[in-house]
């Protein structure tokens, strides 16, 4: 859809993260498959799960040996996002870089997205 552009890149740490995640969860040739949804007081959320193998229409990207399948409806919100796995003392999680973001809660759970422009427009 986008040629050699990735609508999403990985950090070493979480490329890491997500071939554990994928080989703990015994799917091989599977992925991490990443999305949004509307939710939350910012108003909408990020959305993973495991799985065996993209849905018709995912993007799928493969960067530094590991797979995220992409929600084709969470697209135009995800473009150009970097995702990160954060670890500190009192939690681990993945982080995502996302250009699109135009703020978010205060507990961090949610965040206000736009869609990404392409070629100056605002796609739809």
């Amino acid at each position: 859809m986008f040629g050699n552009f990735k609508v999403v890149s990985l950090t070493d740490a979480a490329a890491d993260r997500i071939r554990t995640i994928v080989a703990n969860a015994d799917k091989p040739d599977g992925g991490l498959r990443v999305g949004v949804k509307n939710g939350g007081c910012a108003g909408m959320s990020y959305t993973m799960e495991t799985a065996d193998s993209p849905q018709p229409g995912d993007e799928v990207v493969e960067d530094k040996g590991a797979k995220v399948f992409v929600d084709p409806k969470a697209v135009l919100f995800l473009l150009g996002t970097e995702m990160d796995f954060k670890v500190d003392k009192l939690s681990a999680q993945f982080v995502f870089n996302n250009p699109n973001q135009t703020s978010a809660c205060g507990c961090g759970e949610s965040v206000a997205l736009s869609p990404a422009k392409l070629d100056g427009a605002e796609a739809r």
